[in-house]
This record gives C-alpha cells, sequence and structure tokens, in this order.
C-alpha cells in the first residue's frame, strides 16, 4: 500500500463485496488496536462489530450501497482488539477493479457530537449489553430496539434534510454549484459508458448590474427568484437547473443533442423575455454546448461560456451554441465583458 495512504489521517478498509477484508491502512489499524494487517486481512468485516452494529450494517449500510453505490457520512462504531466501542463517521463506495466489486471506505473517528447523536450512541450501547443479558431481559430489548429504530430514523431524515439543505441555493430554491458539478460530473461518466447526448446551458441575465444598481438588491433578490421559477418551469421535468453564482445559472439536459439543446434554450430566453418580473422585464444571454467524444467538465463548461460570450457581445439576448462559432479559442475570455 502507498505510504501516503498507510498513514493517511483517516482509517481506509476495502472489503470484497461478501464483507471480506482485502486491505486496510495503518491508521485503521492503530484505530482497532491492531497490530499487524496480516490479523484483519481475510476476515470478515463483521468480526469487527458488536451485534447491534451488524443488525445495522445488514439493514442499513448494505442496502443503501447496493442501491446508490456509495454512502456518506453515516453514523457507526466499530469494535477495537479490546472490545471498546469505536464511534466513527464513515464513508464508502461501491466500485468494480479487475472484474470484482469492492467496497471501500474510509473511516473518521468522532471526537464531537451533538447531544442528539450521544443520546442515539447511548441506546446502542444499552442494546449491545441488553444482547448479552438473560432471556428475562427479551421485553426491554426489544422495546429499547424500537426506540433505537425511531431515533436512528429521525436521524436518518434529519441527514437527509441537511444534505437537500447542502445541494440547495437558499435565495432560488434552485441546485446549487456544488450539486451541479456533481450532477455534470455523474452525466459525462455516463455518456462515455453509454453514448448518450448531454447539453449544457449557461444563462446570464442581461445588464442585472444595473438593475441592482437602480432599484437595490431586493428588487435584484426578487428579479433572480422569479427568474430562477421561469427557467425551472421552460426546461422541462428532465432538465438540472443550478444557480451557478451571482446572476449566472446553469442548466443540464440529460440525453439532449444541439438541435433540442438549442430549442430547450431558445423556449426558456422567450418565456423570460415575455414575462414581466413584477414591474421590471429583463432579458437572459445563453452560451450552450453539447458534448464532444473528448469533453471534460472543463471543456464543457468553457466552450458555453465562450457561446455565451458570443451572445453578449452579439447584441444580447439571444442563444448561441458553441459548435456555431467561428472558431471558439479565439475568443477573448467572458470576464473581458464589462457590465454583462
Amino acid at each position: 500500500m502507498d505510504n501516503q495512504l498507510d498513514r493517511a489521517p483517516g482509517g481506509y478498509v476495502s472489503f470484497s463485496e461478501s464483507g471480506f477484508v482485502q486491505s486496510v491502512n495503518r491508521t485503521f489499524l492503530d484505530m482497532l488496536g491492531i497490530k499487524e494487517a496480516e490479523e484483519l486481512i481475510g476476515r470478515h468485516v463483521e468480526t469487527i462489530m458488536s451485534a447491534t452494529n451488524k443488525m445495522f450494517f445488514h439493514t442499513y449500510f448494505y442496502p443503501h450501497i447496493q442501491l446508490y453505490g456509495r454512502i456518506d457520512e453515516m453514523y457507526f462504531s466499530f469494535r477495537s482488539a479490546d472490545r471498546q466501542i469505536i464511534p466513527v463517521l464513515l464513508n464508502g463506495v461501491r466500485q468494480e477493479r479487475d472484474g470484482q466489486v469492492f467496497i471501500d471506505c474510509v473511516a473518521l473517528l468522532m471526537r464531537k457530537r451533538l447531544e442528539y447523536e450521544k443520546d442515539t450512541l447511548r441506546s446502542k450501547r444499552q442494546l449491545e449489553e441488553l444482547y448479552a443479558a438473560t432471556t428475562e431481559m427479551n421485553a426491554q430489548l426489544q422495546s429499547l430496539h424500537a426506540e433505537y429504530e425511531r431515533k436512528q430514523q429521525a436521524l436518518t431524515e434529519m441527514n437527509r434534510g441537511l444534505q437537500a439543505l447542502a445541494s440547495t441555493d437558499p435565495l432560488t430554491g434552485l441546485h446549487n454549484r456544488r450539486f451541479f458539478q456533481d450532477c455534470l460530473r455523474g452525466e459525462l461518466l455516463a455518456c462515455r459508458n453509454n453514448g448518450a447526448s448531454l447539453s449544457l446551458l449557461i444563462v446570464d441575465i442581461d445588464h442585472f448590474k444595473r438593475i441592482n444598481d437602480t432599484y437595490g438588491h431586493p428588487v435584484g433578490d426578487f428579479v433572480l427568484i422569479e427568474l430562477a421559477r421561469l427557467l425551472r418551469d421552460s426546461t422541462g421535468a428532465g432538465s438540472i437547473c443550478a444557480r451557478f453564482g451571482g446572476e449566472e445559472f446553469v442548466v443540464l439536459l440529460p440525453a439532449t443533442g444541439q438541435a433540442e439543446a438549442v430549442a430547450v434554450a431558445e423556449r426558456a430566453r422567450s418565456a423570460i423575455a415575455e414575462t414581466p418580473l413584477g414591474s421590471h422585464r429583463v432579458t437572459v444571454s445563453i452560451g450552450v454546448d453539447t458534448v464532444l467524444p473528448d469533453s471534460t467538465e472543463a471543456s464543457l463548461l468553457e466552450r458555453a461560456d465562450l457561446a455565451l460570450y458570443a451572445s453578449k457581445s452579439g447584441g444580447r439576448n439571444r442563444t448561441t451554441h458553441a459548435n456555431d462559432l467561428p472558431n471558439a479559442n479565439d475568443l477573448p475570455p467572458t470576464n473581458d465583458l464589462s457590465n454583462a
């Protein structure tokens, strides 16, 4: 194993789809108080879990990673060599290497936790104690397990809500830049795997600075909110709309070629130009690009940005596709266009 990975600040463990440990780093071994990797490699990963965590692993971890291919920021506990509970924040990804499926996980020790999480962990510890108790305690065990399930469900719902907040622009309600970039990465990978089309729109409000300077930021915010609504409604259910920053928006159009993407962009541009936003009318300029065999995230954004520049410099309130530019590499960068 690479020395940097071996000494990384997070514990790393990789196991087969059937659960047998294939590799670990030194950090993970130290976390569990295990001296040598050979003591763990080849063992089933459930041998370093308590009974309760085995059950949780089967009812939540396995189904989730099979369904989504990854799991993020899961609160979990391993059992150390001296049988101590080691609380961690667990991230995992399911991926194929050399024709075999592996589940690679990174575990970070949790030093601080909310009182609610402490209560949940306390319930888990109590549940583990009850598992080792006599059969007369079964009724208490079932009651505590039900309470644990309720709290775990509440925590799952809380995490789901936090994830939604983390992927949403708070002003417009559209997806944010981080979520969009994750989607773009995934859609490009899908294009390479199945040859599907993919198009990208960059939408910029014309003379937005003038609106802010003349009417103030509350009016500017209102324009952004209403324009986001029009953009979402006019680009269709399959589109992924996001606020990219300031007055700039992006729209990802999976399974969409050049002609259809331009038609979608024109529909959005016309809807915005024809709809009064309060007492104001605004227009947008749009740059479009469609994936090429060698497209990357950066090149797709750059070509759409150059097409946007062409729309701006050509008079605004128009749509340009990057393939229609005479020579995209000769266009100046968009930040040369002031007061767009």
